[in-house]
C-alpha cells in the first residue's frame, strides 16, 4: 500500500493523538510538557499551526507533521515545522518524505526559509536527517534541553533557506 500525504483535518486527530502523545510523553525530542493532555495537543498540533498534516496509508494514519510561521513582523518568511511518526511506522522513510513535503508546502505557501528552533543534540537520528535535507546547525544552546535520561543536553537551532 502507498504513503499519502494530505492535510489533516479535525477528525484525524484521534488517530494524531496517540502519536503525539507517545513522543511527547517520553519526553526526549519535543520541548512540550510531558502531561499534555489531549485537548492541550489538539490545540498545540491541530489549531495554532497554520497547516497540519498527516502521512497515512490505507485509513492508517503512520506520522504527522505541522507547519506554522517562526515569527511574525520581518521574519514572518520563515517557517517551522515539527514532525511525529508512529512508534511501529519508524523505519520507513516517514520523516524524510514529510520533510520533503513540507518544503514544498512552505515554498508553495511564500515562506523563503525554515528554522527548527530547538532540536536536542541527543537526537542523533533527526539531527542526522536534517543534516542530509540541507539544514544547517546555525546555533547551539548549551543545556537548553531537559531530557528525562541525560540531564541537560544541548538543543541546536537548524535552518534552511528555501528560496532559489
Amino acid at each position: 500500500m502507498t504513503v499519502c500525504i494530505r492535510q489533516a483535518t479535525d477528525s484525524d486527530f484521534d488517530q494524531i493523538w496517540p502519536i503525539f502523545s507517545d513522543v511527547v510523553s517520553a519526553g526526549e525530542t519535543y520541548g512540550y510538557r510531558t502531561d499534555t493532555d489531549k485537548a492541550q495537543a489538539k490545540h498545540l498540533w491541530m489549531q495554532y499551526p497554520r497547516v497540519t498534516y498527516v502521512a497515512e496509508e490505507g485509513e492508517r494514519i503512520l506520522g504527522t507533521y505541522y507547519l506554522k510561521t517562526n515569527h511574525d513582523g520581518p521574519g514572518g518568511h520563515v517557517c517551522n515545522c515539527g514532525y511525529m511518526v508512529a512508534p511501529a511506522a519508524r523505519g520507513r522513510g516517514l520523516a524524510t518524505r514529510m520533510c520533503v513535503h513540507s518544503q514544498q508546502e512552505a515554498i508553495s505557501m511564500g515562506y523563503r526559509a525554515m528554522q527548527f528552533n530547538l532540536v536536542a543534540a541527543s537526537n542523533e537520528g533527526a539531527v542526522r536527517l536534517w543534516t542530509k535535507l540541507g539544514f544547517a546547525t546555525v546555533g547551539r544552546l548549551p543545556g537548553a534541553f531537559a531530557h528525562p535520561k541525560l540531564g541537560y543536553v544541548d538543543a541546536l537551532v537548524m535552518y534552511k533557506w528555501l528560496a532559489a
